[in-house]
């Protein structure tokens, strides 16, 4: 905790029968809100740790439609978040587990007071009322070019861009699925097997 933002995450389960982790959650030893503060002038806004929860399944579906038939016009997105009831009770969920966590020692000792949602905030239509109105959009883009062999699919299983001969595309756009986690070492990984490919190296040679 005595580190930069975001140093510090869990993957957890907000319902023990779930096969896997269906929130992130993350502790920040700073707040995220921090302004330029200067003695004198304008004071600091005093000391904080924040926290928050990260829905990782999210049950509700947005859309993307044309605006115009003019392709330089900027396209329509409907985020549509929270549409689901399950999405919200994920996240309150989450809320819960992390104010239990904070409230365990021994970071409890250092925790005074709880400043967002507030400690008034417990039933469940307080904290539907405070995610809808606090809730950000937080994800990693990912499958433009996805991975495959039926008609949608942009590269085949070794990476290759269908159709074309000597082209291949190794990042995070041919992933099939959003993965529900960060996308960083998923990629890192895509990036070492198909070096092993390009290569001609097995997977038992590499090792």
């Amino acid at each position: 905790m005595a580190n930069q933002a975001l140093t510090a995450l869990a993957f957890m389960r907000t319902r023990p029968e779930i096969a896997r982790p269906d929130v992130q959650l993350f502790f920040n030893p700073v707040r995220m809100d921090a302004e330029i503060w200067f003695p004198l002038v304008k004071p600091s806004q005093g000391h904080m740790l924040e926290a928050y929860v990260e829905l990782l399944r999210p049950e509700s579906r947005g859309e993307v439609t044309l605006a115009s038939t003019d392709p330089a016009v900027a396209p329509k997105i409907l985020l549509n978040i929270l549409d689901r009831d399950e999405d919200l009770a994920t996240l309150r969920r989450g809320v819960r587990m992390m104010r239990n966590i904070y409230a365990t020692r021994p970071l409890a000792d250092h925790i005074v007071r709880e400043t967002y949602p507030g400690p008034d905030t417990q039933s469940d239509n307080a904290l539907d009322a405070y995610l809808r109105n606090a809730a950000e959009i937080g994800h990693h883009p990912v499958g433009t070019c996805a991975m495959g062999t039926g008609p949608a699919a942009v590269v085949d299983p070794q990476l290759r861009v269908h159709g074309l001969e000597g082209l291949r595309v190794v990042d995070a756009s041919i992933m099939p699925e959003v993965p529900s986690g960060n996308t960083n070492a998923p990629t890192i990984m895509i990036a070492e097997k198909a070096a092993d490919m390009i290569r001609g190296r097995s997977t038992v040679d590499a090792v």
